[in-house]
């Protein structure tokens, strides 16, 4: 009979599994399983329903512009904590878990570059960073770019995708609202063309400035466009809401958006649009 003897532990309570990423994921409004690759090809839009799956702003710049032509500007502000915030945590630990999260900065990535051809403006916000949140930086960037515009005589797009005012700023954040839109004021005054984008979600003090003011505004399929959140207008009016309040669709149907574009045409639409307000060309 052979006795044996473990000589060595090598599996303990403290060992991790180390599980490969997964390759499918669901839609949240079908239930589809869909493979990862096949989304990502098709713009993260589902195959089976259409739904628009919320992207960042590095997808967004991919999905709008030409390959390579993408120059940003202004990377390099970061925000500030004059106020010495604190809820549950530090401003200053909030912002930086969500600069190791997403990559960025700020909750806004700006610069420029070209849509079939065409040299266009852009500020792109990521919902990822802080809820979208529109901070005292997240107001700069989006002025100075729309300086550089004025600069290079550039149309402009600002693709909204935002909770609202930054919490943590107070009062600071509530005066980007002002500064945006007295910005976008002087791109008009040098006839310019401002082209909105609404994505999923965009809300708050984002909807109550820069996101209504576009010379055509244009909303994603399915997004939610609001000011206030439904619990709270519920509450307020004392009265159920209608079915479809406060999305795309419905505030198309009221008048607040010109357009819904689904995102797989969302580039030939803003270059139609930019065709469109092109100045005539001048005979010799």
């Amino acid at each position: 009979m052979a006795w044996f003897k473990r000589t060595s532990l090598k599996i303990n309570g403290e060992d991790k599994k180390n599980d490969m990423p997964s390759l499918w994921v669901n839609c949240a409004k079908c239930n589809e399983i869909i493979y990862k690759r096949e989304l990502a090809k098709n713009k993260y839009v589902c195959t089976s329903c259409g739904n628009h799956f919320r992207i960042t702003s590095k997808e967004y710049i991919q999905v709008i512009y030409d390959e390579g032509s993408w120059h940003e500007e202004f990377s390099n502000i970061k925000s500030l904590d004059p106020l010495n915030f604190k809820d549950s945590k530090k401003y200053t630990d909030r912002y930086k878990a969500a600069v190791k999260k997403t990559g960025l900065n700020e909750a806004v990535v700006t610069g420029h570059g070209t849509i079939n051809g065409r040299p266009v403006a852009a500020a792109i916000m990521d919902f990822s960073f802080i809820g979208g949140s529109m901070g005292s930086v997240v107001g700069e960037k989006i002025s100075r770019i729309i300086s550089v515009a004025m600069d290079k005589k550039y149309p402009l797009i600002i693709l909204s995708a935002s909770g609202g005012a930054r919490m943590m700023e107070a009062s600071l954040s509530l005066m980007q609202m002002a500064k945006t839109s007295a910005k976008l004021t002087l791109l008009a005054k040098a006839e310019l063309p401002f082209i909105s984008i609404l994505t999923d979600p965009t809300t708050g003090g984002t909807t109550a400035s820069f996101a209504m003011l576009g010379d055509v505004i244009i909303a994603e399929t399915g997004a939610l466009i609001g000011f206030a959140g439904q619990r709270v207008i519920k509450e307020t009016i004392r009265e159920d809401l209608p079915e479809g309040f406060q999305t795309s669709e419905f505030v198309l149907e009221h008048g607040f958006v010109d357009i819904i574009v689904n995102r797989l045409e969302l580039k030939n639409k803003i270059s139609e649009l930019l065709d469109f307000f092109a100045p005539p060309e001048k005979s010799e």
